[in-house]
């Protein structure tokens, strides 16, 4: 089992990288979101120059931010300042593309973009084309060596629903989801290896992951405590805006709403409705926080009931049997996003506390 971090793109901040890198961590998976952080190539740049051993990649990006040439060419640059440590992480879109008042790709979308960048990072000539039009292009110039494309990048997919889930098991060299449950767990590989049908099953090499948050008890320490709110609030509240936008899409579905959910959902959706902005501009209100605070107004949504469903939060053995839980399933990694003012001592009780079991 590996272990990553997430963080918060902040340009002042890349030395949580290192910091995760002395305490044994694999992975740091940087998002990419326009709207409310830095921009994620200039903090992987940093990354890349301040650390030696740890793999490095964007966690996630989407086809709705940048072209594909430019999205291949940004992460061929920063494997020329860490080559062989750099992968890219790809999903239709949250947050990030919800802020520009947009909708998420489409997962023919993603697949058409994954084609491109992964041909370009092979170094092949890529059909791009322009109106319907054929447009042949490649990297030129490799000899001068402005990036690297001789270590080759893997391409990870991010993906909960069934039809992305299945593009990931096709076409990518690992795929990473937003669950901690064993039994939802099972039934995204069944749909994963569905996919991978196509190419004759999944290679050897394949990383699947999974992301939530993680607070390590102190003996006595309830889930209520002020310490395991502030961890992991942000985290619960990120699941929460994510399924609204879910339940909102499905037309207002209550089975898209997770049980853990339902004891507070009511009292969420009013929330929304009296948000203040008008709805071409509410998805800011609604994502206000997103994966880096806790909104004042959405700590009563923090309770025993949703943090449990989201998070890893118990005492350490509970945690560990948790992720070999995970480990049984066929998940080989997990990536940590706690709130961004409690990021360190996150990654250091989960260093101290869990990682020695699987090492």
């Amino acid at each position: 089992m590996q272990f990553g971090i997430m963080m918060d793109p902040h340009v002042d901040r890349w030395e949580l990288a290192r910091y995760a890198e002395e305490l044994g961590f694999d992975r740091v998976n940087v998002p990419d979101s326009q709207m409310i952080w830095s921009d994620v190539y200039v903090v992987l740049t940093l990354v890349a120059i301040h650390t030696k051993r740890i793999r490095i990649g964007t966690g996630v990006t989407s086809p709705e931010l940048r072209i594909a040439p430019v999205t291949a060419c940004a992460i061929a640059s920063v494997n020329k300042l860490a080559p062989g440590r750099v992968f890219l992480g790809l999903g239709t879109g949250h947050t990030s593309v919800r802020l520009m008042g947009r909708k998420p790709a489409s997962v023919a979308r993603l697949c058409e973009y994954f084609r491109v960048v992964r041909g370009l990072l092979d170094g092949e000539e890529v059909d791009f084309p322009d109106k319907n039009e054929p447009r042949l292009i490649q990297f030129m110039h490799r000899d001068r060596r402005y990036i690297n494309l001789d270590d080759r990048i893997p391409i990870l997919i991010a993906a909960n629903g069934p039809k992305a889930i299945r593009a990931a098991g096709e076409l990518a060299d690992g795929w990473t989801t937003a669950t901690k449950s064993p039994e939802v767990g099972q039934r995204y590989f069944n749909e994963l290896r569905e996919g991978a049908k196509l190419r004759g099953g999944l290679p050897m090499d394949f990383y699947p992951s999974f992301q939530t948050c993680a607070c390590v008890l102190k003996p006595g320490e309830s889930l209520q405590s002020e310490r395991v709110v502030n961890e992991v609030g942000s985290y619960v509240t990120t699941i929460l805006h994510l399924t609204y936008e879910v339940w909102r899409a499905s037309g207002k579905k209550d089975e898209s709403v997770p049980p853990f959910f339902r004891n507070i959902w009511e009292d969420y959706v009013k929330r929304v409705a009296a948000y203040t902005l008008p709805p071409h501009a509410r998805f800011r209100q609604i994502h206000d926080g997103h994966s880096t605070f806790l909104q004042p107004g959405e700590r009563c949504f923090i309770t025993q009931e949703t943090i449990r469903g989201t998070c890893l939060a118990g005492e350490p053995d509970e945690i560990i049997t948790h992720i070999r839980s995970m480990e049984r399933v066929g998940f080989k990694g997990l990536n940590l996003l706690p709130s961004a003012d409690c990021q360190q001592s996150v990654y250091r009780d989960f260093a101290e506390h869990i990682m020695p079991a699987f090492r």
